[in-house]
């Protein structure tokens, strides 16, 4: 894969934090597919990740972590997550 990307936004919502590496109108479909939730669960208890699909390809389009982590904690368990999924 390439380069891990940087954060775009780091959003609190109701019940996560939403860090946000893509741009969803990159993509033709946006999934959370199980494979990645278990993932994202081995970094973060109840985290999710959506997947966004650019032709062929699947790549992390934001990963939402649980609000009650903190925004700092979020965004470093964010980085874990996607650098598990796309290195």
């Amino acid at each position: 894969m390439g380069q891990i990307p940087s954060p775009k936004s780091v959003t609190p919502e109701d019940e996560y934090i939403h860090v946000r590496y893509r741009d969803p109108e990159e993509f033709d479909q946006i999934r959370t597919p199980e494979w990645a939730d278990e993932v994202s669960d081995s970094v973060s208890a109840g985290s999710e990740v959506r997947m966004g699909k650019r032709g062929d390809d699947w790549v992390v389009q934001s990963v939402l972590v649980k609000k009650n982590v903190g925004e700092e904690k979020a965004r470093e368990q964010a980085e874990k997550i996607i650098r598990k999924i796309e290195s």
